[in-house]
């Protein structure tokens, strides 16, 4: 069934005001410059600001500063992105649990399944793990030993959680992830690797959402934590005994080595790589690209390092350049010596 909205319904579902005729309809999201009449669309980056004009969208989303450029139905709003990810829920609703187990799912008998939990086709549930009320395990996922997926969580296909993991409220894993394999523990011998044994678990908390084919490794003693509202984007890779607070977010190809402690409400842009053991305050930003290799301690502070682009010819000369650094400081101190 196609979801379908007027220009009023929206204002009062997502706290917005309403500007245009109110019964307009809108059945579909879709871009500024390919929205037709009976698509909304949303301005929030003023990049996007000169499709504007022209765009052919039934409702557009704006920041009331922005009113008097569009002359069209409009919904307004203090943060145009937030009010479109309210109504990106309303087009997209989440996948009702419907109760039940697959036929083909495999489920250890001392394991525990709500009534109204969903188990999808060849899903794994292994001994004394629980699925509580309308969690929905996808096809071919695995629920290790004493793993526990809580209430409206959500498992797409393929996801393994190994033993000891525990999945809080209303959680999204998408397909790939792995959550508690070991974590990267060796000793050196001399002449081989001894392989220290991963002891503890790994806890999530609610409301967080994890990529595909992110892992997050389970604690060598103490377990992996994982805070309230954390969003994890692709590809990341968690070490053991790491500790993200609530409501950080980390976006593609970052990895975080073992022990490190992130902070509440950080932001940690893409091929970002941390450092173990290390700690990184509440709030701190931390730009793409950038390696960290100490702990931040100043809350809310921005952290960036690499090279920016640069047309090959400029990189090269500049690389060149960096390699005569050593020897021109030395000729510097020298210089200074004879003054």
């Amino acid at each position: 069934m196609v979801a379908k909205y007027t220009l009023s319904e929206l204002a009062q579902l997502v706290g917005a005001e309403w500007r245009g005729n109110p019964d307009h309809p809108v059945e579909r999201l879709a871009t500024l410059s390919q929205a037709r009449s009976t698509e909304l669309s949303f301005l929030a980056n003023p990049r996007y600001a000169k499709f504007l004009e022209n765009t052919g969208a039934g409702i557009v989303v704006l920041h009331p500063k922005m009113a008097d450029q569009f002359a069209g139905n409009a919904l307004l709003h203090r943060d145009p992105y937030q009010c479109y990810a309210k109504i990106t829920a309303l087009f997209a609703p989440a996948p009702h649990s419907a109760g039940g187990v697959h036929p083909s799912a495999e489920v250890a008998a001392d394991a525990f399944v709500h009534p109204q939990a969903t188990i999808g086709p060849r899903a794994v549930i292994a001994s004394g793990a629980r699925i509580e009320a309308q969690a929905i395990i996808g096809a071919a996922s695995v629920v290790g030993s004493n793993s526990v997926v809580g209430t409206r969580s959500r498992l797409a296909a393929n996801v393994t959680l190994y033993g000891q993991v525990s999945i809080g409220e209303d959680c999204i894993l998408h397909s790939g992830v792995v959550i508690g394999a070991d974590g990267f523990g060796f000793a050196p011998t001399g002449e081989d690797w001894l392989k220290v044994h991963q002891l503890g678990g790994v806890r999530i908390g609610n409301q967080v959402e994890i990529g595909a084919n992110t892992c997050i490794d389970c604690g060598a003693l103490d377990d992996t934590i994982i805070g309230n509202d954390v969003k994890l984007d692709n590809l990341i890779q968690i070490g053991h005994n790491v500790v993200i607070g609530d409501h950080t977010a980390i976006a593609a190809h970052t990895a975080v080595a073992g022990s490190t402690h992130i902070g509440a409400r950080c932001t940690i842009a893409g091929c970002v790589a941390i450092t173990g053991h290390i700690t990184i305050a509440d709030g701190v930003h931390v730009s793409g690209g950038t390696v960290v290799t100490k702990s931040i301690t100043e809350a809310g502070s921005a952290w960036s390092s690499g090279t920016p682009m640069l047309a090959t010819p400029d990189w090269r000369r500049q690389a060149a350049r960096f390699g005569q650094l050593d020897k021109l400081a030395k000729r510097v101190r020298d210089l200074e010596k004879h003054r």
